[in-house]
């Protein structure tokens, strides 16, 4: 690997040395004193991006419990999903991308689903959502941040709608948490989930979950599968302790992590995380290329992945040439996911990136552009964003 390597995929993201140190240090027993203090700061940590994940640092949530899983954030949508639901539980899923699939995908193993479904890249219409939540729904699973198509959802509109009909609201915070504006309290949210390797800017494998004392309640460990009883993960969670074996390395890199995220602030990371997308659309937009979501009121474009669609000479069959050439320089993007394949570029914000990564970003897609033929004017780019980056 290049010396200078460049990680702009929307996860895993590139960590701070003190996070790759951690993960190094002397492997100790999950079960011994030592590891209970590390599950502690990786909780206190994590209580502070779930409860005061707003531009307000002084916000608080009126109470709930941060739960650290022994695996990715797909671990935390089915486990959030099977403890609440039973083969009875109507559950209404909203979906406009790939992890809004995903969710519906795993609710229809445990119950009757109906998905709300709209384009993927398209934003959420509230009143379809509206329509389809009934008093008979028992969930509703939303992608607050959808990874794959760079679209920021209305999770306060939708969250308001289940509270009218005294449904549970479980989202995927999964690139938003730790990144951008999250209101546990304001938008209803029983259960809220995020993944180590996305904006707490730790390494992959390991994810959180807040679980409301509302949602606590309801949750039903017998339900769910062995591994995913998160009645036995709040109780382990009193003691600093996972019900299995932890990873432990992970949650020392968890740990520092959102340590680092306490000590930067909440207002300060949010603000951060949207300087930089508004950089990378700026100069994208700048040298000649089109955001991929289609908005309305309702909807806005992530602040931690951007969204490009490939023009003419880079779309389709033409695409490998583009992505060979931003490889060739030492940085990794991402591609389309299922039918986008070949039709847009992903880049992320998230992780430990500074300004100078995010210029390098922007030059490396319109000199990539420019080898696979496409007109691109790259000094354009470079300009716009470097003077968002310099507000």
């Amino acid at each position: 690997m290049r010396e200078n390597f460049l990680l702009l995929n929307p996860g895993p993201v590139p960590l701070s040395r003190e996070v790759r140190a951690a993960m190094s240090e002397p492997m100790v027993s999950h079960r011994s004193a030592e590891f209970e203090a590390t599950y502690e700061r990786a909780a206190a940590g994590l209580d502070v991006v779930f409860e005061r994940s707003t531009l307000d640092d002084a916000s608080t949530s009126a109470g709930g419990t941060s739960l650290i899983l022994n695996g990715t954030a797909t671990m935390g949508m089915e486990a959030a999903v099977a403890n609440l639901v039973d083969a009875d539980s109507e559950v209404v899923a909203v979906v406009n991308g790939k992890f809004g699939r995903r969710f519906a995908r795993i609710a229809d193993r445990y119950c009757h689903v109906d998905e709300v479904e709209f384009d993927w890249g398209t934003s959420v219409d509230v009143a379809a959502v509206a329509d389809a939540v009934s008093l008979d729904t028992d969930v509703v699973t939303m992608v607050h941040n959808e990874t794959s198509t760079g679209i920021l959802n209305p999770a306060a509109a939708v969250g308001a709608i289940a509270a009218d009909n005294d449904a549970r609201f479980v989202v995927d915070g999964v690139t938003s948490l730790g990144g951008d504006e999250f209101r546990v309290d304001d938008w209803y949210v029983d259960v809220a989930i995020t993944d180590g390797q996305k904006c707490l800017a730790a390494p992959p494998g390991v994810s959180a979950m807040y679980v409301t004392e509302r949602a606590e309640e309801a949750i039903d460990g017998e339900r769910a599968p062995f591994y995913e009883d998160l009645d036995w993960h709040l109780r382990k969670a009193d003691a600093n302790q996972t019900p299995f074996t932890s990873a432990v390395p992970l949650f020392r890199g968890l740990a520092v992590a959102v340590e680092d995220i306490v000590e930067e602030g909440m207002p300060a990371r949010i603000a951060r995380h949207r300087r930089q997308a508004r950089a990378f659309r700026e100069g994208f937009e700048a040298m000649g290329l089109s955001l991929f979501a289609e908005l309305d009121d309702d909807a806005d474009y992530s602040n931690t992945v951007t969204a490009v669609a490939l023009p003419a000479g880079a779309r389709g069959d033409d695409a490998p040439a583009f992505f060979d050439a931003v490889a060739d320089r030492g940085v990794s993007i991402s591609g389309g996911q299922a039918h986008l394949g070949g039709q847009i570029f992903r880049v992320s914000n998230m992780g430990h990136l500074t300004s100078e990564q995010i210029v390098r970003g922007v030059r490396t897609v319109g000199e990539a552009m420019t080898e696979a033929g496409v007109d691109a004017d790259t000094a354009a780019g470079v300009s716009a964003a470097r003077a968002v980056l310099r507000d």
